[in-house]
Parts: structure tokens; sequence; C-alpha cells
């Protein structure tokens, strides 16, 4: 059975604790677009990502109005909805494939669909079809706790969003609220890939350990193995990589795709598990094929 998000952390935070102090975890959290290039293609680069380092998986599920993502994925996901993609049709792909992985699955969707189907009739849905976490970048926390309360009564955790923007009162009541983990947006603006991290994201990342234990993970912007490791280094429990992962898998065949998410997952991994013995870095890096 695949273990849940917190789970999965405290799995992580146990190994942490009996390593040495030169030895640092940090979990990687790919992302891809449901539906794109098509769904045969996305139930096959789940198992891809499951099987080259990813310990959680974030699936997003196409809408019209994505405010929160970059071009690449708004693209994804007009493709994926151009080609008739359903929530009834991601659904049963992840109903086939999650026995068989062990990251566990977020869903990534917005607000508006959730509301459309009607709160316990969503959440019923995705919980049996095999989701154990939600993300919803467009819900303010002032009106999140109907969908945790409801969501926790059905095993799913729902992560909440720290923006570089957000106040005081606003971090302390999103760590509050947020189950599984924190999702800290190292941007301010949507997803995509960048060429540097801002320095005010070590800087948010010591707020949020100065009132919370839980587990923090950092995305939006974050594409290449050495941010990944940057980021591991100033103390992410987690690293998410979306747009990286969305423009690989949509250039050349599905093939092809599928072959670069592989070895994109196996780089970021290798980056994030680094333990340095004698003085020298020593990478850790699975080596698996697609």
């Amino acid at each position: 059975m695949t273990p849940s998000i917190s789970h999965c952390f405290k799995s992580l935070r146990h190994v942490q604790s009996a390593s040495p102090a030169s030895q640092r975890h940090c979990a990687l959290i790919p992302f891809v677009t449901a539906g794109d290039p098509d769904l045969e293609t996305t139930a096959e680069v789940l198992q891809v990502l499951d099987r080259n380092g990813a310990d959680l998986i974030e699936l997003g599920v196409p809408y019209s109005d994505p405010l929160a993502d970059g071009p690449v994925i708004q693209a994804a996901g007009a493709r994926a909805l151009q080609r008739g993609t359903k929530l009834e049709q991601i659904l049963t792909v992840v109903r086939t494939v999650s026995p068989s992985l062990k990251a566990p699955l977020i869903l990534f969707t917005y607000y508006n669909p959730i509301l459309n189907r009607d709160i316990e009739p969503f959440l019923t849905q995705i919980a049996h079809a095999g989701v154990q976490g939600l993300v919803v970048p467009d819900l303010p926390v002032e009106e999140a706790h109907e969908l945790i309360e409801s969501a926790a009564a059905k095993g799913i955790e729902v992560t909440l969003l720290v923006a570089p923007t957000s106040s005081k009162e606003r971090i302390e009541a999103i760590a509050r609220l947020s189950q599984g983990f924190i999702y800290l947006v190292s941007v301010t603006g949507v997803t995509g890939m960048r060429s540097h991290l801002q320095a005010r994201v070590k800087d948010l990342l010591m707020q949020l350990r100065s009132i919370t234990d839980k587990p923090i993970g950092i995305g939006f912007g974050v594409s290449e193995p050495e941010q990944a490791r940057q980021l591991r280094d100033w103390g992410a429990d987690a690293v998410i990589v979306g747009s990286a992962f969305v423009k690989r898998l949509a250039t050349g065949t599905p093939t092809q795709g599928l072959q670069a998410v592989n070895e994109l997952c196996q780089a970021l991994k290798a980056a994030i598990t680094t333990v340095e013995a004698n003085g020298e870095k020593l990478r850790l890096k699975q080596v698996n094929s697609p």
C-alpha cells in the first residue's frame, strides 16, 4: 500500500536522523500535466517517475483558467483540454496505476472544478481513485477549513501554499492548517523555469522553520539539478519541479519524452542525495530505464 504524504516525510526524517551529519536527505516531487501528450503517456510517466527517484508525484488537472501556471504548463493544459481530457478519465488512469506506485500521488487542481462537483463528491471520487494529496493554488487560507476537514476524513492531505508576498500572519495561519507539508513558492508570479533562485527564498524558509516543524517543499522556478541541490543545502525538505518535466515530456515522440523525463528525474534525485565522505562529494544515483 502506498504510504501517506505525512508518512513519506516522517520516513525521510527518520533516515536523516540516523544518518551522519554530512549526509542530507531531501524529497523529490515532480509535476506533470495529465493528458499531455495523451492519457496513455500519463500512465507511463507516473511509473517512470516512480521508478527513477520521485518520492511524491504531483499530477496537474488541465484547467481553462490556470492563473498560477507559467507558459509551459499552460500550453500543456491547453493541449490536454483540446484532446478532450476530463477529470473522470484522469482518475481512471490514477485508479489503474496508483496500486503499483511507491510514491504518493498529489492532485494539483484549481478550486472552481472542485466547487462545480461539490466538495464531498469530488473528494470521494479522488480518494477512491488512489489520490492521497491535494494542492489547490487559488484556495485562500481563510476559505480552506471546509476542504481540509472533509479531505482529512477521507485520508487526503491538503497542502497550502506560502507566497513570497505572504504576510507574517498569513504564513502562520497557513503553517497551522497545511497538511502533509507546506508548499513554499520560490518566486512572485507563475510557475516556470528560472535561471537562478532568489535569495529571499532562504529567508522565507528560515521564517517558516521558526514557526513550524512541518516539512517544507519549495517549488515554482526550479528546473536544474544545481538549483535543487541549493534548496536542499538551504534546508528544504522537498524540491518540486514542474515545467522542466512538462517541457521534456512534450518534446519529440512520447517515447523520447519519457526517456528525457527519466534522465531528468535521475539527475535531480542524484543532486539532492549527495553525501560527503573524506571531504569529497559522492552522488548517489539510481540507474533505471523508463
